[in-house]
């Protein structure tokens, strides 16, 4: 991975300490009703800030850096490159529930293509972190676009949010659909349509 400083003002120096995160987790489980010093959830505050670690390592990696690096060599090739289907483990940032679901990359390469990992690390790196759908969509797509400069760039995300489906109005099995066209995507209504077919064709 690609780390950079936190983000977001937060500094080693204002970040809350890993016995102050543990500390919060045993006061969460007190107000929720039960023992922090039980036999069960002993171990349970370290659990969670491990786990919160990976939940959020999004805020450590710069995906800027993640796409610096691009290929020239690519023969003319200036057709769509679609990444489908990359699993979205996000978390809402209004309940900190899970986003489950899955983003549809593609891009129109300008003279230089970028490793297809890179793409999926993009996700990731916005993914984990407190988000919703809409800004998630768009950073994706709006960094794609910044880095790489190409022809155009569509991003297309399927999810669906635990705290609807599991709190609130309990409605699962509803899915958002969010998208972001840009460059040719947006004003080209023959390359969008040639996307969506490659994205709603069946595997």
């Amino acid at each position: 991975m690609t780390f950079v400083k936190p983000l977001q003002h937060i500094t080693e120096a204002t970040s809350p300490s890993r016995e102050e995160a543990e500390a919060a987790v045993r006061v969460l489980l007190r107000w929720a009703g039960d023992n922090p010093n039980r036999e069960g959830l002993l171990d349970t505050p370290s659990r969670v800030v491990r786990s919160y670690e990976e939940f959020f390592a999004g805020y450590r990696i710069d995906p800027v850096a993640l796409l610096e690096r691009t290929f020239e060599e690519v023969e003319g090739y200036d057709e769509i490159v679609l990444l489908r289907d990359i699993r979205l483990e996000s978390y809402c940032e209004h309940h900190m529930v899970p986003i489950i679901g899955k983003v549809h990359v593609a891009y129109l390469p300008h003279h230089r293509v970028v490793g297809i990992s890179k793409l999926a690390r993009v996700v990731e790196a916005y993914g984990k972190r407190l988000q919703i759908q809409e800004k998630l969509t768009a950073q994706i797509a709006n960094t794609i676009n910044e880095v790489l400069e190409p022809r155009g760039v569509a991003v297309v995300i399927e999810a669906e949010h635990q705290c609807m489906s599991t709190r609130g109005v309990h409605k699962s099995g509803v899915s958002m659909v969010t998208s972001r066209m840009l460059g040719a995507f947006r004003e080209d209504e023959a390359t969008r349509r040639e996307l969506l077919a490659m994205i709603t064709r069946p595997q």
